[in-house]
């Protein structure tokens, strides 16, 4: 775990980073210098794409992670980078085709209920393929072991222009119709740094060549594409079907509390960008015990972290609420729901990389697929009925049965399991602070409030994890700190 615990501690401390930007912007910023309409128009725009940006990269970033480890000599390996650079730019021709012959169509059905979308179509596919392309590269980076570059691009620098921009908005140094391009642009100048860098990392030597195990890897990309599309509709589709029954006002409402509920999911993404690589490694080599020990203490560790975090923003949710724009205040049922699902989710530990990189994958993809048509139907019934509550529920229950699905699928096929009785102590620490700390409030001003519960919620939080040795590792990493600051506890 040396390299996992290094890189990951790095990509979540990048990653909070990023989000304490995200948070500034989606709290403050976005809310009161965009308003509403443009706010929801740019987070649709960016949502649509992210949908969409599967089709585009056609799975080459998860197939690159998967295979590069299993070619034996250096031309092997070229030849596969080169693949999986310059395969997607000839599979979007047709996509583009399809697009322009369809795209009066398409335009009037998203903008029936919003006509504001129509002028800013075009700018979803661009944006996706800029998405594609960025994940293709930072995973070209990822299979050498350098997974902070490219987070820090995707997690910091693009919300950090963002905070610019807004600023910039602000001075009226641009419109707010400008400033929906200007967000289009710097997905563009992500995709070509990180580029730079992967070839930086791994000088590229391109040629037309097919892989000898071209069969293996399409029919693995084929099916990752499908993966793909079906992790990006359960964290944006909600956003999408929003668009199509309500004003687009509500998506800036649902946006912002979702975005406060995805907190939560930080850790299990900085440790996914190292895990990922190791877990496809360890299956190649048929080591089940060594993966068995990294799936329980990628679980445990993440349920530790994640729990922090969740239990903090619930315990704090009330007064956080208080410090945005009156019309926001009606999503906290919505972060309560989104955020205990991707609890549940974050303590499944590296289970994702796991399926992907097994021969059972296609079933639990094709669950997939059939989940998204579960969580289409729910969001179908339950917003005209609740609104943005409506789904909120029809995501807590999608996300939950298909983590649920996975985790069975894993132990029944493949004899892995996660927990360890420290998943219940966790649990029940979690549980317990929060009945604790939730129902009482410092009588200050909010920030305050938040700071100093936090503070409070922290200390017990570290010691009764640290005391009970809930995970020998992150005890290691304390006990690390510890030292070097000369404290005993």
């Amino acid at each position: 775990m040396g390299i996992v615990l290094n890189q990951s501690f790095k990509n979540t401390i990048i990653t909070y980073i990023g989000f304490g930007i995200g948070a500034i912007n989606t709290l403050y910023l976005y809310p009161i210098y965009l308003g509403a309409t443009y706010y929801a128009l740019t987070n649709y725009i960016l949502s649509a794409a992210n949908v969409i940006m599967p089709l585009f990269a056609i799975g080459m970033q998860n197939t690159l992670v998967k295979f590069y480890s299993q070619y034996k000599t250096e031309e092997e390996r070229e030849q596969f980078l080169s693949f999986t650079a310059l395969f997607p730019i000839l599979m979007c021709i047709p996509l583009g085709i399809i697009g322009i012959f369809f795209f009066d169509d398409i335009t009037a059905f998203v903008s029936k209920e919003n006509p504001v979308v129509r002028e800013f179509m075009l700018l979803i596919p661009f944006v996706g393929l800029c998405m594609a392309y960025f994940e293709i590269f930072y995973a070209w980076a990822r299979v050498h072991m350098h997974s902070v570059f490219g987070n820090f691009i995707k997690e910091v620098g693009l919300r950090l222009v963002s905070t610019v921009a807004l600023i910039g908005l602000y001075f009226k140094w641009m419109t707010l119709i400008q400033f929906v391009y200007f967000t289009a642009a710097i997905y563009f100048v992500a995709f070509l740094i990180t580029m730079f860098y992967a070839f930086y990392i791994k000088k590229p030597n391109f040629q037309i060549a097919i892989p000898a195990n071209v069969k293996s890897v399409m029919e693995y990309t084929f099916y990752i594409i499908l993966s793909g599309s079906v992790a990006n509709l359960l964290l944006d589709g909600d956003k999408l079907i929003l668009n199509q029954y309500m004003e687009i006002e509500n998506i800036a409402y649902y946006s912002v509390a979702t975005y406060i509920a995805l907190v939560i999911s930080v850790p299990s993404r900085a440790m996914h960008q190292i895990v990922y690589p190791i877990t496809a490694k360890l299956m190649h080599e048929n080591k089940h015990d060594e993966l068995n020990s990294l799936y329980k203490k990628t679980s445990i560790n993440l349920q530790i972290v994640g729990g922090f975090v969740m239990l903090c923003i619930f315990v704090n949710i009330n007064q956080l609420y208080e410090i945005v724009p009156e019309d926001y205040r009606g999503g906290i049922p919505v972060v309560f729901m989104i955020g205990l699902s991707k609890y549940f989710d974050l303590i499944l530990g590296n289970n994702n990389a796991i399926i992907f990189n097994t021969k059972y994958y296609r079933t639990v993809l094709f669950l997939g697929l059939g989940l998204v048509v579960l969580t289409f139907v729910l969001n179908v019934i339950f917003i005209p009925i609740f609104g943005i509550m409506g789904s909120a529920f029809a995501t807590l229950l999608s996300i939950t049965c298909y983590s649920l699905a996975k985790l069975l699928f894993v132990v029944k096929k493949l004899d892995l399991y996660p927990f360890t009785k420290q998943n219940l102590y966790s649990l029940a620490i979690t549980t317990l602070l929060f009945l604790i700390f939730y129902f009482w409030e410092f009588p200050v001003y909010p920030l305050v409030g938040i700071a100093l519960k936090s503070i409070l919620v922290t200390i017990v939080y570290v010691y009764l994890n640290y005391k009970f040795n809930i995970s020998p590792d992150i005890n290691e990493v304390l006990n690390n700190l510890l030292k070097k600051a000369k404290i005993r506890i």
